[in-house]
């Protein structure tokens, strides 16, 4: 079957009285020039020995490829359906193991450094946070997705941004982070009503001497300031800082500035 072809793919669902399901957010890429794309930014700085991780792999268009082009593919389905079905319909291949699990609780087993690479078309209801346990973790070395475009543009947004938010923060602790580009929402089977982007996190060290007693005080301080982002942070934290400033307008140095400061006088 052509994974790309709508009439094949709608066809197989058919005839196998398949329905994609809302709840899980499936929506399955049927446009070639796109999986090209993601798979071209994905693997661009892999080598052969690159592990890579798929999250939703649905009826298989980018695990397909990625197995071209890869050594090990992992990829993790929660449909049991689909799960079922996965590895039989691409020749059963050596080189790919199918875990048959929500991701989120898969993630949670995950060590640092599990992966090299993730490229996936990312189930829309559980996609931010499917991303940011993953970063948080420091799992995957380089994460390339087709997310929802407003998930995207908050991931990436800079300080500033109408759009900063708590889960641009928190990515950017540890992934330097791009949107790549747009992609049309007929590129999907079923068309879904928002629109996509491919996003590229790309991990950095440079805050990789924080300790984990620090990064949750982050994690936490954070989500505080944004629960309240039309306050200054001088009247959230009435006892600790002193701060006009409003959470979207600190960037991610400012925030590792800021706990790091209050680390120091609690010390």
């Amino acid at each position: 079957m052509n994974l790309t072809s709508p009439s094949q793919v709608k066809a197989w669902c058919i005839s196998n009285g398949f329905h994609p399901n809302k709840t899980l957010g499936q929506n399955f890429l049927i446009d070639r020039n796109v999986l090209n794309a993601i798979v071209d930014a994905g693997l661009e700085k892999a080598t052969p020995e690159t592990d890579v991780l798929e999250i939703g792999p649905g009826l298989g268009v980018l695990t397909e490829e990625l197995l071209a082009r890869s050594r090990n593919v992992t990829a993790v389905e929660k449909d049991p359906v689909l799960a079922s079905r996965l590895k039989e319909s691409l020749g059963s291949p050596e080189a790919l193991e199918v875990v048959a699990d929500d991701a989120l609780r898969y993630i949670k087993t995950l060590p640092t450094d599990k992966y090299g690479a993730m490229v996936s078309n990312l189930p829309y209801q559980a996609g931010t946070r499917i991303l940011l346990d993953l970063a948080w973790k420091r799992s995957v070395r380089v994460m390339t997705v087709l997310v929802q475009t407003e998930v995207a543009e908050r991931l990436a947004a800079k300080e500033g941004s109408k759009v900063r938010s708590l889960s641009g923060v928190l990515a950017q602790l540890d992934y330097d982070v791009q949107i790549l580009r747009k992609v049309a929402a007929n590129c999907f089977w079923p068309r879904p009503e928002i629109g996509s982007s491919v996003v590229r996190l790309v991990r950095h060290d440079r805050n990789l001497t924080m300790s984990q007693e620090k990064r949750s005080f982050f994690k936490g301080f954070v989500k505080k300031a944004f629960a309240h982002r039309r306050k200054q942070l001088g009247s959230i934290f009435k006892d600790m800082i002193k701060s006009t400033s409003r959470a979207e307008e600190l960037s991610n140095a400012d925030w590792v500035a800021l706990v790091n400061d209050l680390a120091e006088q609690a010390n």
